[in-house]
């Protein structure tokens, strides 16, 4: 994807970037380049639907429906939403994102959801694009439709219904159902145990529902944090080991995250775990389907008499009579997609706007403080290298430019940094053109930022050494 180029009539585009660029202001003198469109150093080229393209707007090019009550949340004098000329990020729900649809010029990508699986986000982390999410937006959708799977595998509500259907067919329902009744008995929640493995944001809520049903509450988490902790109930019983939590469980709630890979969660509800399961255990699956281990189900409910719900498509159990297949509806709520894009929405406006990080799947939470009179913030993403701080703090220093105030934060193989540097003396914004291009071509420099005030301008990229801004 560095090295495509979308240049068909690249003369044309030529043509409407010479008209648009009379009265820009430029880093360096009248001469230089534009920063309203993004370019190669030295030799025009752009990236997506230039024509259509509005200088001082941040883009956001969006893939599926996306809810026009979060959408609002730009507005419209700042942004430009729903372009896929010169994007400077994405906004997506389902939609399988591929490398080359992310452009040059993008900065940062947001999933309305908590998954991210449709998202490459290692290759994103290796360009230095921020990847987030929502966390919690969708939770109250999705643990009222565990509450429903609660219900329909404790008792034969779809097979009574169906069944119900086809006497109505043959006009013999009234007759027959006080005998045939007896076919779907169940059993009640109360004072059952449920076991929820894996205490977010939807764990937590359904763990503190099913005790309000009366139901005796066991659970398992390894990252079980403060803030996650303080929203179980008081009763939960807390098991060190997925096994320990599903053995004396009726039914078992998975919410956890799909993790590819080794050490990853595929297929961690296996032989193992389900051997471990009481005869009849219910299995509510609303988390992702290649968590559970089909071949293991499938004896579980034959052999075991088990109930499995689940919220995705399985080409083993889906005709099951033990089972119940639901087409991914966990988040299909107007509330749900209403919250998720606003939150992905703000989020990437504190982003765009101010360099802030927070729920990135794969970049280090950041934040600083609203940036001082007669200052303007720089933000530098760079592999997260030994002697890369000191390198870029140097940079700055040698410039004759004061840091006013700093962070610095690193993830896995990423660090961001975020400072306000003092413009006094330094005449208009794009002075600092020289600075950024030193930073930006440091070895180990994926991308910076100047941050002033001016809409999808200020953005520089390190392409495999060659200056991108």
């Amino acid at each position: 994807m560095l090295n495509r180029i979308c240049s068909s009539q690249l003369s044309k585009q030529r043509s409407v970037l010479r008209s648009t660029i009379g009265g820009s202001r430029c880093l360096s003198d009248d001469k230089g380049p534009n920063l309203d469109v993004s370019h190669y150093k030295g030799e025009w080229k752009t990236y997506g639907d230039i024509e259509h393209y509005t200088p001082g707007k941040f883009v956001i090019q969006t893939f599926n429906k996306i809810s026009q009550k979060g959408l609002k949340r730009f507005d419209e004098d700042s942004y430009e939403v729903g372009s896929a000329g010169n994007a400077h990020a994405v906004l997506l729900r389902s939609h399988k994102l591929q490398e080359d649809e992310v452009l040059h010029t993008v900065r940062a990508i947001a999933r309305c959801g908590a998954g991210t699986n449709n998202v490459p986000v290692a290759r994103m982390t290796e360009l230095g694009i921020p990847v987030f999410n929502t966390p919690g937006a969708n939770a109250n959708a999705v643990k009222e439709l565990v509450l429903c799977g609660l219900f329909m595998s404790s008792r034969r509500i779809i097979d009574g219904i169906n069944h119900m259907s086809d006497l109505g067919r043959q006009g013999i329902a009234k007759e027959r159902v006080e005998k045939d009744k007896a076919m779907f008995g169940g059993r009640e929640l109360k004072d059952k145990t449920i076991a929820i493995i894996g205490l977010g944001h939807i764990g937590s809520s359904t763990a503190r529902d099913a005790a309000a049903l009366g139901m005796k509450v066991a659970g398992y988490d390894p990252g079980l944090n403060i803030e996650a902790a303080l929203r179980l109930p008081d009763e939960i019983s807390l098991n060190d080991s997925i096994i320990a939590a599903v053995s004396n469980a009726d039914y078992v709630s998975i919410n956890i995250p799909y993790v590819k890979g080794e050490g990853g969660t595929h297929g961690i509800i296996g032989e193992d775990v389900i051997s471990n399961m009481k005869h009849g255990a219910a299995v509510l699956n609303f988390a992702r389907g290649e968590l559970v281990d089909s071949e293991a189900m499938k004896k579980h409910l034959e052999n075991n008499d088990g109930r499995y719900v689940s919220d995705f498509p399985d080409d083993l159990l889906w005709d099951h009579k033990n089972a119940v297949i639901l087409p991914h509806l966990g988040a299909s709520t107007e509330e749900a997609e209403d919250a998720a894009a606003a939150m992905a929405a703000d989020t990437i406006k504190d982003y765009l706007e101010s360099g802030t990080i927070v729920n990135s799947v794969n970049f280090p939470k950041t934040s600083l403080p609203n940036a001082p009179e007669n200052s303007v913030r720089f933000t530098v993403v760079n592999k997260n290298l030994p002697g890369m701080l000191a390198k870029i703090t140097e940079t700055v220093a040698n410039s004759n430019i004061n840091i006013v105030q700093q962070v610095n934060n690193s993830r896995g193989d990423i660090a961001y940094n975020v400072m306000d540097v003092d413009t006094t003396g330094h005449g208009e914004i794009m002075s600092f053109k020289n600075v950024q291009e030193q930073i930006t071509m440091l070895e180990g420099v994926l991308s910076s930022r100047i941050i002033y005030g001016k809409p999808g301008t200020g953005y520089a990229k390190n392409l495999q050494g060659q200056y991108f801004v």
